[in-house]
């Protein structure tokens, strides 16, 4: 009959895996997102393929200024190789480079960008290349002829191009949405995930509501929190934790293993720490119920007491103890019951007149004490043998019930006594401060490192085994 059912749980088994791998791709996408910005300067000097796809999605464009800059630049390079530095197109270019420098450094373009500390390095090269103070001055100065020819134009074009080109190259220009916010169209990308969680996500709890009596579709999506950040176009970087479930749920990676690894250290202080809680918490909860009476009310009028089921433990507890004491105890202890008979028997004929007097004839001296050896060991037997025929007869245990009950009500009788409650409720509450006191002395002696070290080889056999 759950043959049928098979093939639902391998392919079910499947799509978790499937889902998992692609809520990673959305995660790690995210996360890609998140950063490009930051990290655009790695992938446009390693990977500058990425910037060419990606810089359209965050609306990022080479800035005009900057991007005119590099443009005049490789057009001097190209005429400085075909004609040198005498070329009248070489003089122009100079003059055109010296006058965008001058309002690069006044009008400074990474501002747009945020790139502050890289429109600083870009100063600090050029000044400590020509050795000068200022900056207008540094780059006026480069750009003329007579300094290229000074100082080999060859060695400081590539300077240049080298040092101070791949700095204006990270400078971009990013659009402006109509929010006021900087533009960003992963969304496009994003909006095809949030679709397929969002429409799974509706499935499995409407299923799951269905295959569980009592749980509404409502009561399955509060179960599924976690897979909301799957469909939440914001703090995308929360998805890592939808992730993790459907990775450790699809078994896709050994999420238990990094996870216990990771929490190890805190695990062993709250441990320690939540162990004693929960124990003192406990016992003060015992504590206080000795000390209001609670516990005595309870014992005192079983009227109240509430049981699990049709049957009454502590009756059915009883009895069983009782049975226990017939048929297994009491034969083990026969021999010390007819030796203790003995001695009282012994001591009850000697302490009598008429024993006194046969010992006084000769040929009767020792009667008193067979007498009592073997009175002992009839009444050792015979209580023994009687007890168990009793308990096994029906009469007898109901006689035995009606012994117990005269004997509960008679002690609970005693027990009501005033004095004698308060003096049992404060020895009784001193053994449980006592308890407290050494278990935290027991437990602060105790290595926490230990008591962690045999909850993993536990769980280490249990693995072997498995």
């Amino acid at each position: 009959m759950n043959t049928p059912l098979l093939p639902d749980k391998r392919w079910m088994s499947i799509w978790i895996k499937c889902t998992a791998i692609l809520a990673l791709l959305n995660l790690v996408l995210a996360l890609f997102n998140a950063s490009y910005v930051p990290l655009r300067d790695i992938y446009l000097r390693y990977i500058p393929q990425v910037v060419q796809v990606y810089d359209p999605v965050k609306g990022i464009e080479p800035h005009p200024q900057t991007e005119q800059y590099r443009r005049n630049f490789d057009r001097l390079l190209n005429q400085v190789s075909e004609t040198g530095l005498d070329g009248p197109e070489v003089q122009a270019s100079l003059q055109r480079l010296r006058q965008q420098s001058e309002t690069l450094i006044d009008e400074n373009p990474f501002i747009a960008s945020g790139k502050f500390s890289t429109f600083a390095k870009l100063q600090r090269r050029i000044t400590d290349r020509l050795n000068q103070d200022s900056v207008t001055m540094a780059f006026r100065e480069f750009w003329t002829p007579e300094y290229l020819r000074s100082h080999d134009p060859v060695t400081e074009l590539n300077f240049f191009q080298t040092k101070i080109i791949p700095l204006l190259a990270t400078n971009y220009y990013r659009k402006i949405d109509d929010n006021g916010q900087p533009y960003d169209a992963y969304w496009r990308i994003d909006i095809w995930f949030i679709g397929f969680f969002a429409l799974e996500f509706l499935i499995l709890t409407f299923i799951a509501s269905r295959r569980r009596v009592g749980l509404t579709w409502f009561d399955a999506m509060l179960r599924r929190w976690y897979d909301w950040f799957l469909f939440i176009p914001v703090w995308r970087w929360l998805r890592i934790l939808p992730v993790t479930v459907r990775l450790h749920q699809g078994k896709v990676a050994n999420i238990e293993y990094l996870l216990s690894q990771m929490i190890h250290e805190p695990a062993i202080y709250l441990s320690d720490h939540i162990s004693e809680f929960v124990t003192i918490r406990t016992l003060n909860q015992f504590q206080e119920a000795i000390e209001n009476g609670d516990l005595a009310r309870g014992l005192l009028n079983p009227s109240d007491y509430v049981a699990v089921g049709d049957i009454n433990s502590l009756e059915r507890i009883s009895d069983r103890l009782l049975e226990l004491t017939i048929y297994k105890v009491l034969p083990q202890v026969q021999p010390e019951l007819k030796s203790l008979l003995n001695h009282s028997l012994s001591e009850a004929l000697r302490e009598s007149a008429f024993v006194e007097l046969v010992e006084r004839v000769p040929a009767l001296g020792h009667l008193p004490t067979g007498v009592s050896d073997q009175l002992a060991n009839y009444l050792a037997n015979a209580t023994c043998e009687t007890l168990a025929n009793a308990y096994a007869d029906e009469l007898g245990r109901e006689r035995f019930e009606d012994l117990t009950e005269q004997f509960q009500a008679a002690l609970r009788q005693e027990l009501q006594d005033q004095a004698t409650l308060d003096e049992l409720q404060s020895l009784i509450s001193n053994v449980v401060q006592e308890v407290k006191i050494n278990y935290v002395q027991r437990a602060a002696e105790q290595d926490p490192d230990e008591t962690i070290e045999k909850v993993e080889e536990v769980y280490d056999r249990v693995e072997r085994k498995s």
